[in-house]
């Protein structure tokens, strides 16, 4: 089951933060094909937004073909985005959070971490595109 949040401080709409965590879960392989989604009600409870944001993100992800409703029921996964690099995942996870250990016994704070990290994931893109 994915576990939603919102960032305030992200220039990203809630709705677009939500469809995003539901890809980044179908691409690392924390949601398959047959998982329903959180219904509208409990992410409404969970998050604190409007029953309409919800809706929208979950249009969002039907429309890309991802998820569908039904009635009554329930919205369910009809595709996931993992691949064949989903078995790459764990050692590289255990590599990130060893960096993000280190990262932190060096002093930096959450959003110093994640400027150093989101800085660098940028250049790096940019310089092999």
């Amino acid at each position: 089951m994915i576990d939603f949040h919102l960032d305030a401080r992200s220039r990203v709409a809630p709705y677009a933060q939500l469809a995003q965590q539901v890809r980044r879960a179908l691409r690392l392989g924390m949601l398959s094909v047959g998982d329903q989604l959180p219904t509208v009600k409990d992410v409404v409870a969970k998050v604190a937004i409007n029953p309409n944001t919800v809706l929208k993100a979950y249009r969002e992800l039907e429309h890309e073909g991802l998820v569908s409703p039904r009635p009554g029921v329930g919205t369910f996964v009809i595709r996931t985005l993992a691949d064949d690099s989903l078995a790459a995942h764990d050692p590289l996870r255990k590599e990130l959070e060893q960096w993000l250990a280190k990262a932190q016994w060096a002093g930096l704070d959450e959003e110093s971490i994640e400027a150093l990290f989101t800085t660098t994931f940028r250049t790096f893109v940019k310089v092999r595109k």
